[in-house]
C-alpha cells in the first residue's frame, strides 16, 4: 500500500505521521478514513514501516492487542475492504463525513528590536 493508494480509498494522514525527513522504522503510518461510524467512532488504520501488514482500529495508535480488530496484509485489498465493512457493522453503519478543520489565518507578530 502506497499513501496515494490509502488516499484513494478515502483515508488521510493524521497530524502525527511523519511528513518529511528519511523513513525510520522506528515510525508508523497513520491514516484516518474520512468518514466516521454511525456511533460516531473513527476508523484508523496504522503501517509499522518494515512490517508487511497494516492494523485497523478505532484508536489512532493502537497499544493494546485488543484495540486492533483486524491486521490484515499489506497488499490485500479485498481483505482491507472486508475489515472495513465489519467494523462499520459492528458500529451501525457509516456516519457522517469527518468535519474538515479549518486553519486558522491568525499570524502572531513578534516584534524583533
Amino acid at each position: 500500500m502506497t499513501n496515494a493508494y490509502l488516499r484513494s480509498l478515502g483515508f488521510s494522514p493524521t497530524a502525527r505521521t511523519p511528513v518529511s525527513g528519511p523513513a525510520s522504522f522506528a515510525h508508523a503510518w497513520r491514516y484516518q478514513f474520512d468518514h466516521l461510524a454511525a456511533d460516531g467512532s473513527s476508523l484508523f488504520l496504522e503501517h509499522p514501516l518494515g512490517v508487511d501488514a497494516c492494523r485497523l482500529s478505532s484508536r489512532e495508535a493502537p497499544l493494546a492487542a485488543q484495540d486492533v480488530f483486524a491486521s490484515v496484509g499489506l497488499h490485500d485489498r479485498p481483505a482491507l475492504e472486508a475489515a472495513m465493512a465489519a467494523f462499520y457493522a459492528a458500529h451501525g453503519g457509516m456516519g457522517a463525513p469527518l468535519p474538515v478543520a479549518t486553519g486558522s489565518a491568525f499570524q502572531a507578530f513578534r516584534r524583533q528590536l
